[in-house]
């Protein structure tokens, strides 16, 4: 059990990027080990080089409405390269597997009622220097997935960990 209060670690994530599909099994980790004690929050920061990742990124927010946000976006992430080849469609059959509202992902994604969250996203990683996915910030620490995903899950676990002992002196 892990007492006291744990930075949360943002996640900013592409939905359509293969590499935030493999930085999800560091999430995966992540939780195993601190479980509810460490929250996880997806950012969005859809790249222009993936002409669905906008679309997905608002589906996704439906889902997180729908309270399934996080089943929504494991799912998806396991599809990207069908994403990629079918478009919008695969936002509609991810979201009847994990058994969300199709029909209100389909009006979102038609009215747009979930675009101020990920432009909002989008504008407050620029602000904050993220240029590519996945991307973790933790405590005041911006770790570049981007680049390379080497060693990043140890360095969140060492946040995590200096927070803990933090508070266990205090």
């Amino acid at each position: 059990m892990i007492d006291g209060s744990l930075p949360r670690l943002e996640f900013w994530c592409d939905l359509q990027c293969p590499d935030c599909r493999t930085a999800l099994d560091d999430v995966r980790a992540l939780r195993a080990r601190y479980g509810d004690a460490l929250s996880v929050e997806l950012r969005h920061f859809p790249l222009e080089k993936h002409k669905h990742a906008y679309a997905a990124a608002e589906a996704a927010e439906e889902a997180f409405a729908q309270g399934l946000g996080w089943p929504f976006v494991e799912a998806l992430l396991a599809r990207v390269e069908e994403l990629d080849a079918r478009g919008q469609q695969v936002l509609l059959d991810v979201a009847r597997e994990v058994g969300a509202d199709v029909e209100e992902v389909d009006t979102a994604l038609i009215d747009g009622r979930h675009m101020l969250t990920v432009d909002a996203d989008q504008a407050e990683g620029k602000a904050i220097g993220v240029t590519g996915t996945p991307t973790y910030v933790i405590g005041r620490e911006r770790l570049d997935g981007g680049k390379s995903q080497e060693g990043l899950r140890e360095r969140i676990e060492a946040v995590v960990e200096a927070a803990i002992e933090a508070s266990k002196s205090s």
